[in-house]
């Protein structure tokens, strides 16, 4: 196994996957930015396709914005990614999804992406907000691709779902 603490043209490869698998959903021009990735170690093994980051990670690209303590990627023969966990206390990420819905952030103790399904989890303390709307509970499931998303709190709780108020309804309060 190699390992270095400098960023080889394979591991960025590996971070620019990041902002490519989930750019289809979000705004085009993120694809078209520079991955800024800063950690206090960075590890790629050749033989398994497995990149590590570990220490204060944060990628940014666009408006697509990581932190945690760690971040771990699976690549694929092409060195695509297959996978990223991020997992920290919490682990976090934003990005602005449309200009019509703004700014998507979920934070929980680990965040798994699977760039085949377009699918985030997170779990732990987990939280989904877009749109003023926020979803709590102990495991989140988001899909990029169709903006579906699962909550299950676990261990005898209970989900919580927060949804802003209409805008185009006039009432104020309630009536007798």
């Amino acid at each position: 196994m190699r390992t270095s603490h400098l960023i080889s043209p394979k591991m960025l490869l590996a971070v620019a996957g990041i902002g490519m698998a989930s750019s289809a959903h979000a705004l085009p021009s993120d694809a078209n930015q520079p991955i800024r990735l800063l950690a206090d170690k960075a590890t790629y093994s050749e033989r398994t396709g497995v990149t590590n980051y570990l220490g204060n990670v944060i990628i940014e690209q666009g408006t697509l914005k990581i932190t945690a303590d760690n971040i771990t990627l699976n690549l694929d023969d092409k060195r695509s990614i297959k996978t990223a966990v991020a997992t920290g206390r919490p682990a976090t990420m934003q990005q602005i999804v449309t200009q019509e819905k703004g700014l998507a952030k979920g934070r929980a103790n680990r965040i798994d992406y699977n760039a085949l399904t377009g699918i985030i989890t997170l779990t732990g303390n987990a939280k989904l907000t877009q749109a003023g709307a926020s979803f709590s509970g102990n495991t989140i499931r988001y899909s990029l691709k169709l903006g579906d998303v699962e909550a299950n709190a676990g261990d005898g709780r209970r989900v919580e779902l927060v949804f802003p108020p209409n805008e185009s309804n006039s009432q104020t309060g309630v009536r007798p």
